[in-house]
This record gives structure tokens, sequence and C-alpha cells, in this order.
């Protein structure tokens, strides 16, 4: 298929970037790990939201603010795009008063209800700003229905950068997504 001559090398230049970016991180002694939930977990009351639903930014003030976001019809054909592109700007503004968030969400992007997606996965961000701690990873990435993780962005590039390549599948062993520690609080009025 002629998208994806073009979509995976975008796919694995971002994938690259980031990975390039967490190697300079752990070369300047910034500690870079493979995902994992955060250490709030447990205190969480996680507020679930549907299709294209904007919270209402009064309405949570938990701290830690945990959420998950249904962004499964991201459809040109029935406004469901439309609906994800309104409520997007809540969202964002809801995380970002919070000292300790966590979100999960779950993505498809297609044009027409019926289509494969274009691209779909699940992701699960958090921060705490208190501690400087904060993690990202993506699952179940799909483009256009098919399987599009490390080893296929490294696939996908080799041609041009073997070296790139070699990196991306070393650093897609060291697990799902990306864990960071800035080691100092990102703001200090949220240090516990």
């Amino acid at each position: 298929m002629r998208w994806r001559t073009i979509v995976l090398p975008v796919a694995a230049l971002i994938v690259g970037t980031t990975a390039g970016a967490a190697q300079a991180h752990t070369d300047s002694g910034a500690p870079v790990t493979p995902y994992y939930a955060p250490p709030f977990a447990d205190e969480c009351e996680v507020h679930r939201f549907g299709e294209g639903e904007a919270p209402d930014l009064s309405a949570y003030p938990d701290d830690p603010l945990c959420v998950e976001y249904a962004k499964r019809d991201i459809t040109v054909d029935n406004g469901g795009a439309l609906a994800f592109a309104l409520a997007e700007p809540a969202r964002v503004a809801l995380a970002a008063p919070a000292c300790q968030y966590w979100q999960r969400d779950h993505w498809s992007v297609q044009f027409s209800r019926g289509d494969v997606p274009v691209v779909r996965w699940d992701g699960s961000y958090w921060f705490d700003k208190g501690t400087g701690q904060a993690a990202g990873r993506l699952r179940n990435l799909t483009v256009g229905g098919q399987p599009a993780g490390i080893a296929e962005a490294a696939r996908a590039v080799e041609q041009v950068s073997p070296e790139l390549a070699a990196y991306l599948r070393a650093y897609g062993r060291g697990g799902s997504g990306l864990g960071a520690d800035a080691g100092v609080p990102l703001d200090p009025t949220c240090v516990r």
C-alpha cells in the first residue's frame, strides 16, 4: 500500500527522534527507564470520559488527578473528529494545574465508520511535578491495521539508516515506553 511507504518512515522518524532524545537524557545523567505505573496509582479515583466528552474544569480538584478518555471515534463521516477536536482543549487544560496526573486513553482515527483505522493505539501518560518524574507509553499501535512497533519502525528505516535501525532495536528491548526522573521537583509547590 502506498500509505505504508509514507507513514511507516515518518513513524520511524518520530520513534527514532524520541529514542535519540531518551539516549541524550541518559547520557546527560538524568535516569531514563522503561515505562512504569505512577507511584501514586493506588491513590487514584479514575474519572472516565466518553467520546467527545469535555470535562468540566471546575469539577475535578483531585490531586492526584487520574482520567481515562475514550478516543476511538475520531471519524470524519459522523462528526466524531469534530467532537474530539472540540473536547481536547478542555482535556489538556484539566491536566495543567495538577501536581500528580495520570491519563489513559484509547485512540482510533478513521475516515468513515467501519473503515480500517488509519492509526490506533492505547496510551498511558503520567507526571509528578513534585518529584520530577514522568512516564509514557503507547501500546497496541497499528497503522492501517498493521502492527507498528519498534521492530516495524527499524525495518522501515534500515535501508536509509542501518545505525538508526540498530538503535531502535536496542531501544525496543528496554520495554514499552519511557520513564524519566529529572532528579528535582518541577514545581516546588507540589513537593509532598
